[in-house]
């Protein structure tokens, strides 16, 4: 299926104007599919699927990455209340070990499309297709910049994964996971490599590996 053509106006996409395409092709149910955290040596994978109302335009909504995190919490809070279907789907660090952290991230994206109360008739997803899911799939790469949906997307799965991590901090605060959010800052090395990991680091990623292996060999020792 080919994607919308540019909708640019004096060089500025809007990104509104993508799936406002994609509904005039009589697509009405549109979900927009992102992840968070499939980088950090710690903590869970999220992906959030999310089916916005035709002709809403939330403030300031674009790539969660470009948007600082006081206003990512304003713009979760209106996509919470204002989104027509949300769906969440969270892996864990032990399953990520188990199948890898692509194969993981597909499942928490599957995760979330069926988390959802209604079914949509087209996905559109960041980079990726869910092969479990009988349902019209576009990837998009740089989505969150193409797509409203996916930017939605990118901001739920963002927020909920930082409020998660927030919790596990609670529970492991020697890690300092409410700083990095388990991605590989020099603090958060320097803290595994003073403790170990932790039942949520993602022990098989080669960091992680890396930096045991001296505090294994130390206790050998």
């Amino acid at each position: 299926m080919r994607a919308p053509k540019d909708q640019r106006f004096f060089g500025v996409y809007d990104i509104y104007l993508f799936d406002q395409a994609l509904r005039e092709r009589g697509f009405k149910n549109i979900a927009g599919i992102d992840e968070a955290g499939r980088g950090p040596l710690a903590g869970p994978v999220v992906a959030a699927a999310v089916i916005l109302p035709e002709g809403k335009r939330f403030n300031g909504l674009r790539d969660s990455k470009k948007v600082p995190e006081k206003e990512r919490e304003t713009i979760f809070r209106e996509l919470i209340s204002d989104s027509i279907d949300i769906g969440i789907g969270i892996i864990e660090a032990d399953v990520i070990d188990r199948i890898n952290i692509r194969n993981a991230t597909i499942m928490a994206m599957e995760s979330a499309v069926r988390d959802l109360s209604r079914s949509p008739d087209l996905l559109l997803i960041d980079a990726m297709v869910i092969p479990g899911l009988d349902i019209e799939q576009m990837a998009l790469i740089k989505g969150e910049s193409k797509s409203a949906s996916i930017a939605a997307a990118s901001i739920i799965a963002k927020v909920t994964r930082d409020k998660l991590m927030y919790h596990y901090d609670s529970i492991y605060p020697e890690y300092g996971f409410s700083k990095h959010k388990g991605y590989a800052t020099k603090e958060h090395i320097e803290k595994i490599m003073s403790h170990g990991p932790c039942e949520i680091h993602r022990k098989t990623f080669e960091k992680v590996m890396s930096l045991t292996l001296p505090i294994l060999r130390e206790s050998d020792g």
